[in-house]
């Protein structure tokens, strides 16, 4: 399975620091965030990825060329204007679309057995699968709802079906659990076909709401290991420590 690692972004919340370093360099215990990444999806078996990039693109090209280095193929789509989580997934569908493919943010830190959703994602035959996990402020960031049987039923609170109709199970009369997504998932290339060219496009402003609503097979795989996003200085802080004292890996 190959993978892609989105690292296109400019980092806003992370400023001043990611002024004149990209997000994805920015150290833990004196390697770049990018390096956990790599590591981890090579622990899993896949050594061949493409990373999108737009914010000071080449210093990531320079950092990490062309992976021998980590014993992997890295392949690098860089977006002269920056095309969203979906834009930058079709404008690497000449690498992607031969098979399974899993796409991560490139600011978390994790210690997830991506092969054990690669199982989960095949038994349930899914289109997408998201990786999932618990937080108390779902519903204040957007929670993703998942039925018994790990379906994905609501994304981001509605969907379009359910518009001015509350938040009730489309009729199923099923209990949902409401989780939060954690920037990792799994896609069949079919998902191409469902993705505009050419043009900025948001996975979660556009496809998975379109996709859900037309009752496409999209599962949610709930993680409780650890993980976390490097989205704020203090969650950055944190993250140093944990690496540091080796709570991670």
């Amino acid at each position: 399975m190959k993978a892609m690692i989105l690292a296109a972004g400019y980092g806003e919340r992370m400023k001043p620091l990611t002024d004149k370093i990209p997000k994805p360099l920015l150290p833990l215990d004196n390697k770049p965030i990018l390096h956990y990444t790599l590591k981890l999806l090579k622990k899993n078996g896949i050594k061949e990825i493409v990373i999108n990039l737009h914010h000071l693109h080449q210093m990531v090209i320079d950092a990490f060329g062309d992976g021998s280095s980590y014993g992997m193929k890295i392949h690098y789509s860089y977006e002269k204007e920056i095309l969203g989580t979906a834009g930058g997934i079709k404008a690497a569908e000449k690498f992607l679309r031969d098979g399974t493919f899993l796409v991560i943010n490139s600011d978390i830190i994790t210690n997830i057995d991506i092969n054990k959703v690669l199982e989960f994602h095949r038994g349930k035959k899914a289109v997408i699968t998201m990786v999932l996990r618990e937080d108390a402020d779902a519903d204040r960031y957007g929670a993703i709802e998942i039925d018994s049987t790990g379906r994905v039923r609501k994304f981001l609170g509605i969907t379009k079906r359910d518009e001015g109709r509350g938040t009730r199970d489309e009729g199923r009369g099923q209990p949902l659990k409401k989780l939060m997504f954690t920037g990792i998932h799994i896609f069949e290339p079919d998902i191409f076909n469902e993705i505009p060219p050419g043009r900025y496009c948001g996975i979660t402003e556009e496809i998975y709401p379109k996709l859900i609503n037309s009752n496409a097979h999209v599962y949610g795989y709930e993680f409780n290991g650890y993980w976390i996003d490097i989205g704020t200085h203090e969650r950055y802080e944190k993250a140093k420590r944990d690496v540091f004292n080796n709570h991670v890996f």
